[in-house]
């Protein structure tokens, strides 16, 4: 059986490395953060194996029993007064193999003037994309091992034009509950456009995530390591703002190095108290950090805290993501267990 994961495991990281980044793939939102607590942790964080039901929308391989019967909604008010947000619920069918998840994802664009090339007003237009998801985990049995899927159905209105499409999510986990230590990998977005928004078919955001984490023996922390999208490199480009002009004229771009492009793939987080009632949560991601830092200003871009809260059935969370000194986020979250009971 471990000989099966492991081959498993090289399937998924044997995957075609052709997949795109910001701007040259369709459908971006898909890989946006689900939650407060992720947002929180810094961003795409995989390996929660709890009572946290909106991690499942990023790792299907993290469905547990603890997430029966749990209904989690969250909301950002997101830069540019874009907003979006997720919903889930988990339903565990056999507590030691199974547990089945049902998700939705939406991003509002909000409302736009338009204009045609004369400059005449064409009136207003607004854009919107969601994406519904079921998904199924599976406990290979007598491993520590767990494998995951989401199908996802994905829909895009972006002012007269639309587009559907589909994709799946594929995830697997390892779980060391002596020494308290997670590690997973997903591949997520696996999919294509079933209608174009004009004639052009376009890839999807696929994406390759492997992480890690454990809880400190003697210490209430539990720190967290993801490297995110693996399935490209070099993941940095040079930012023409950042070029210098010497005495002559000439202009030398900025040089992204190998170090530089490796701490790109880096997101840290650490999470204090995680099994009480009351928790701190902060994170740091490196590529936000660089792609959106100010030459000579600092404005600690990359930078997230987060806390939560649990009062008997109700969880909230609340989260505040540092972008730019011009524009922040702020992440709001509610789980409420619908079974009415306390959980440890």
């Amino acid at each position: 059986m471990i000989k099966r994961v492991a081959q498993f495991c090289f399937m998924l990281l044997a995957l075609p490395l052709f997949a795109q980044l910001g701007g040259e793939s369709t459908y971006q939102f898909l890989n946006l953060v689900s939650s407060p607590r992720q947002a929180a942790l810094g961003g795409k964080i995989i390996t929660n194996f709890d009572h946290d039901v909106t991690e499942a929308l990023y790792n299907p391989a993290s469905l547990n029993y603890q997430m029966h019967n749990q209904l989690a909604v969250n909301v950002s008010s997101y830069l540019g007064g874009i907003t979006y947000g997720s919903a889930a619920y988990a339903y565990t069918w056999d507590r030691h193999v199974q547990t089945f998840h049902f998700g939705v994802t939406y991003i509002n664009y909000g409302t736009f003037d338009g204009y045609d090339v004369n400059g005449n007003s064409t009136g207003t237009f607004s854009g919107n994309e969601a994406a519904i998801s079921a998904g199924y985990n599976y406990n290979i049995p007598f491993t520590d091992f767990y494998v995951g899927a989401n199908v996802k159905i994905i829909t895009s209105l972006l002012e007269q034009y639309n587009s559907v499409g589909g994709a799946v999510d594929l995830g697997i986990m390892y779980i060391n509950e002596k020494l308290d230590f997670h590690a997973a990998l997903t591949v997520r977005n696996l999919g294509t456009q079933f209608t174009t928004y004009a004639g052009q078919n376009e890839p999807l955001p696929f994406e390759v995530n492997f992480g890690m984490s454990q809880t400190l023996e003697n210490v209430p922390i539990r720190w967290h390591l993801t490297m995110e999208n693996l399935q490209e490199w070099p993941i940095g480009v040079s930012n023409p703002a950042r070029a210098t002009t010497d005495l002559d004229g000439n202009q030398t771009q900025e040089k992204v190095g190998f170090f530089n492009n490796a701490l790109r793939h880096l997101i840290l987080g650490a999470e204090l108290w995680p099994e009480r009632g009351f928790n701190l949560r902060f994170g740091y991601n490196f590529r936000r950090s660089e792609e959106l830092r100010i030459v000579d200003q600092r404005n600690f871009s990359g930078l997230s805290v987060g806390v939560g809260i649990r009062l008997n059935s109700m969880r909230f969370s609340y989260t505040h993501a540092r972008y730019t000194s011009a524009s922040n986020t702020s992440f709001f979250g509610l789980q409420i267990d619908l079974d009415g009971r306390r959980r440890r």
